[in-house]
């Protein structure tokens, strides 16, 4: 039986600011560090004795949030841009109100770009889905993967079987700090036995 945990970086400056988070790389708030610290005491006690390969985005508010669970579980991260957020072009470095007022294409298909040099949902599915079949065939039984809103809902998407044209209609998404926990057993069969628990933070 494999065990994967989704851990969706905790709360960072972007999310106190107003700016845009994606490719930008801002660092967690005193809050958010607080929170990993809980969901690393709260993952160590869950993983105990265990062995526990840990993956993470590289940019700086995923990296921080995997670093305190690294820390607590005495493992090495091991960084991937693969799990980076989805890319948001031109409007990184801008504001949230900034990226509203100046929309180039509305979102309603994966296929559209919000911006001429964003990735769109597609974009980011098919950067993502190497990296999600090299863990669904790995032999590491327990495997912690720290990384964003918007990636880890198509990683949500993945794990269920879906296609990527099933987000044209579905979503996944979590919070800062939540984590999921999803299992797959000895007969392949997937269950997600938590999506996005915030009780990790509290």
């Amino acid at each position: 039986m494999k065990t994967i945990y989704t851990v969706q970086h905790t709360q960072s400056i972007h999310h106190t600011n107003g700016m845009v988070g994606s490719w930008t790389d801002w660092e967690l708030t005193d809050l958010g560090k607080q929170q990993a610290d809980q969901i690393s005491l709260k993952l160590q006690k869950e993983l105990e004795g265990k062995a526990v390969v840990l993956y993470s985005s590289d940019l700086m508010r995923a990296k921080q949030t995997a670093g305190f669970i690294a820390e607590r579980l005495q493992v090495t991260p091991v960084y991937r841009t693969e799990l980076r957020e989805r890319n948001l072009g031109k409007c990184c470095g801008k504001s949230v109100q900034w990226l509203r007022e100046n929309i180039e294409c509305p979102e309603k298909t994966i296929d559209d770009r919000l911006f001429s040099d964003a990735e769109s949902r597609r974009d980011e599915w098919n950067r993502l889905k190497p990296f999600f079949d090299s863990v669904m065939a790995e032999e590491a039984e327990n495997i912690i993967i720290v990384s964003h809103g918007d990636l880890l809902s198509v990683f949500n998407a993945m794990f269920l079987g879906l296609e990527a044209e099933s987000l044209n209609t579905v979503d996944l998404f979590g919070f800062a700090g939540g984590v999921s926990q999803m299992i797959i057993k000895d007969d392949g069969k997937r269950t997600i036995r938590r999506l996005s628990d915030m009780s990790y933070v509290g």
